[in-house]
């Protein structure tokens, strides 16, 4: 996995609170990634890993699951958000909204546009930043996720 594009001072990154980040590079969601993500969490739901019984409609194959397209933000995000200089240990806080929009259908290309909803100072040391994402599908006007 490559690293985070570049890194900026806390002031600067700061200052551009409501701006667009940046917009990750397309993820194609591949069924040997929803079969694996599948056997990881132990959920096998035929939607997901079953393609003769997921093709009936309404959707007409397989889906990824809900977390997997959730769990992809982690890469797409750390090749998009900046580091911030001096920061000894970044750690994912957690999400505070999370909406799966719409489906993912096997084969389907993904990406994330990150906005910066805050910035905040939340001890001497310590710093919190908070994104806003939306998760498009390629060939899609609706998304497939949106999380803060």
């Amino acid at each position: 996995m490559e690293g985070p594009v570049h890194s900026m001072p806390w002031d600067e990154l700061a200052a551009r609170v409501g701006q667009e980040i940046g917009v990750s590079g397309w993820i194609t969601v591949t069924q040997a990634m929803i079969d694996a993500f599948a056997n990881v969490t132990d959920d096998h739901y035929f939607l997901h890993v079953d393609p003769v019984r997921a093709a009936m409609p309404p959707f007409g194959g397989t889906l990824a699951h809900g977390f997997l397209t959730l769990s992809l933000l982690a890469a797409m995000g750390y090749r998009v958000c900046p580091y911030v200089e001096g920061a000894r240990y970044p750690l994912n806080y957690g999400f505070d909204r999370v909406r799966f929009v719409s489906p993912v259908p096997s084969g389907s290309r993904i990406r994330g546009r990150f906005v910066l909803r805050r910035a905040e100072c939340i001890g001497a040391d310590q710093r919190q930043v908070v994104y806003g994402v939306t998760v498009e599908r390629e060939g899609s006007d609706r998304p497939a996720l949106v999380a803060e």
